[in-house]
């Protein structure tokens, strides 16, 4: 052990590196067969509201022998000092190196931490290439939506897990129990065992070979016992809401409990990935909600509860959940959130009834500037319904607008980037000019498994035109407006739909210093460039290449549930703006998953009884 008092003189907040919170589990280390360090590749008031990371650790510390702790990104000053002094990263529970647990767990949501996590494991003195471990523990896994495509980050990772955690974690921990007590297999045997596991991926059991052009020949299995396609996981029924989480002792980015009411997404919104790869849709009771929202208010103090969905208003018992929160909790200075709210009247009316005296900013995403691209991407909004709502909410007292949009859109012109200062306009004059706009505008970046895997990502220099049009037509319309580093956004393109020879040049720009990429007083494209470069690679070639569709995916191997043909078909639609209905409340779209889950079968059948009951009424 260490003197932390004295590692933490002159931090910059010390109590990111303290442990010891509210709820936090702190377990006997020599009672423990199997240890596991959960990290989170950001700062802690980033990581620690990451509902995922929160679920694994409740899921793991429920197993009797098995001790999980958390460990996050150190900021600059701290990895600094811990190199200055040879103290290895630790753990906030017990404060042991993280190179004496059996399993370092990272959770991957952003391409943009991924020098991030080779940092960690490197203050962890622990060797950041997998081929370098040898047959030592830790055993290096990642998780979350990045890990479905693994392929950039394969050099660095034993095992990825792809999908829904909740119930794999436990399966490797109870593999990894008895592999040590065992005490006799090599690493590569437990490896062997552990790829039989539904959802996990080990990328050293796969070959890949290219073509003279750069793209992938073939991904074939190198064993016999890895599958030639992974299946992503899926969680069926939910699982109980986590009701007694860590409560940090600073505050942080969300800083505020949180309860699932749902999971999945079938809006079918084209550009986003959350929305197919979190399929089917599973939603809780409202008796669970509302019991849950209790529990946490009592487990936790917070003043503030979110209810978390890719999209709150289709929750289907939203209107009595919030109804019943109103009443419940008027008076008791409790708000209550409602994220990812479709911008329309009913939205509006749903929060009205949660806000009290003065009225906070409301938040909308039209996403697109005209009716033509919404319906490109598959946003099925009306230009009436985004102004409707936004007169609602004046009329009922918010003074305060945000309005999210995406420029580099696939088949957008400049009518539609012009169309995003005419909505604003429109917006500004339903109070006469006194409403305060402010909107936030992002780069598209096509995604894997998602109907825009295969376009091309815009160039720099047309994005850079697209923000000009919008800072002079929004400066005049009177709209404050914030964008992206296309700098950062071409990354992120790159990595997200890259192949794993990007290993050598992540590898490269964390040597180079790139860390925290995320964070734009940290963010080097120098670095980054050269490091493309030095291994005779170039971002263009992932982010701005449009793919044909009989091209072979770097993510290929990696089975979602989601048909490939699915997504050509939407592909196709999206070039015709042709909208996709949601599936729950018309006819199945087959998507592919209706064929593999329970849930969707649930839902299919309900609605054909009743379809026939309407029918024999």
């Amino acid at each position: 052990m260490f003197d932390i008092d004295r590692l933490l003189q002159g931090m910059a907040k010390p109590a990111r590196y303290t442990g010891n919170e509210w709820n936090s589990i702190v377990k006997d280390w020599e009672q423990s067969e199997v240890r596991v360090a959960l990290c989170y590749p950001d700062l802690y008031e980033v990581g620690m509201c990451n509902l995922g990371l929160s679920i694994i650790y409740d899921v793991l510390n429920r197993r009797e022998r098995v001790l999980c702790e958390r460990v996050f990104a150190p900021w600059v000053d701290m990895s600094k000092k811990l190199r200055e002094t040879g103290i290895p990263l630790y753990s906030l529970e017990s404060r042991h190196a993280l190179k004496d647990f059996d399993v370092i767990g990272f959770s991957l949501g952003y391409e943009l931490t991924y020098t991030n996590l080779l940092n960690i494991l490197d203050l962890a003195q622990v060797p950041v290439l997998s081929a370098e471990r040898g047959e030592h523990l830790p055993l290096i896994i990642a998780g979350g939506s990045c890990a479905l495509n693994p392929e950039p980050m394969t050099d660095f990772i034993d095992l990825f897990i792809v999908g829904e955690g909740e119930d794999v974690a436990v399966q490797l921990v109870d593999l990894l129990s008895q592999w040590k007590t065992d005490g006799s297999g090599s690493k590569r045997e437990l490896l062997l065992e552990a790829v039989r596991i539904p959802g996990v991926y080990v990328p050293r059991f796969y070959e890949v070979r290219y073509k003279s052009d750069g793209t992938p020949a073939s991904l074939g299995t190198a064993v016999a016992t890895a599958p030639s396609s992974v299946e992503r996981r899926v969680v069926d029924p939910l699982p109980a809401v986590l009701t007694r989480p860590v409560v940090p002792y600073i505050e942080v980015i969300h800083d505020r409990g949180a309860v699932e009411i749902q999971r999945g997404c079938a809006q079918g919104c084209r550009f986003c990935q959350a929305g197919m790869i979190y399929r089917p849709v599973r939603e809780r009771s409202e008796e669970e909600v509302l019991r849950a929202i209790d529990e946490l208010v009592a487990n936790c103090g917070y003043e503030e509860i979110s209810l978390l969905s890719l999209s709150t208003t289709d929750y289907p018992n939203i209107a009595t959940v919030v109804s019943t929160l109103s009443r419940r909790y008027r008076g008791q200075n409790l708000a209550i959130s409602l994220p990812s709210l479709r911008p329309d009247s009913f939205s509006v009316a749903l929060a009205n009834l949660l806000q009290e005296g003065k009225k906070p900013g409301f938040t909308f995403a039209p996403e697109a500037g005209t009716e033509r691209l919404r319906r490109v991407i598959n946003k099925n909004l009306s230009e009436e319904e985004i102004l409707q709502a936004v007169e609602t909410a004046w009329d009922r007292g918010w003074k305060s607008v945000k309005l999210y949009f995406m420029i580099g859109l696939p088949t957008e012109t400049r009518e539609d980037v012009d169309g995003i200062v005419d909505l604003v306009r429109k917006v500004r004059r339903i109070g006469r000019n006194r409403i305060n706009v402010r909107v936030n505008v992002s780069t598209f970046v096509p995604k894997a498994h998602t109907p825009f895997q295969w376009v091309s990502q815009a160039l720099e220099e047309q994005i850079v035109e697209r923000q000009w049009l919008l800072k002079s037509g929004l400066r005049k319309a009177g709209a404050q407006l914030s964008w992206h580093d296309p700098k950062v956004s071409l990354l992120e393109g790159a990595m997200s739909r890259g192949d794993r020879r990007l290993g050598a040049v992540i590898l490269d720009a964390w040597a180079k210093g790139c860390t925290f990429d995320a964070w734009s007083e940290h963010f080097s494209w120098d670095s980054w460039k050269s490091a493309f470069h030095d291994n005779d690679l170039d971002p263009m070639f992932y982010a701005c290449r449009e793919r044909p569709l009989d091209e072979l995916l770097p993510w290929s191997h990696i089975d979602t549930g989601i048909a490939p043909g699915f997504l050509m078909e939407e592909y196709e639609r999206s070039k015709m703006a042709a909208q996709t209905g949601d599936c729950r409340a018309g006819p199945c779209n087959l998507c592919g998953l209706q064929r593999k889950h329970d849930a969707c079968q649930r839902r299919s059948e309900g609605r054909h009884v009743a379809t026939e009951t309407r029918a024999q009424g």
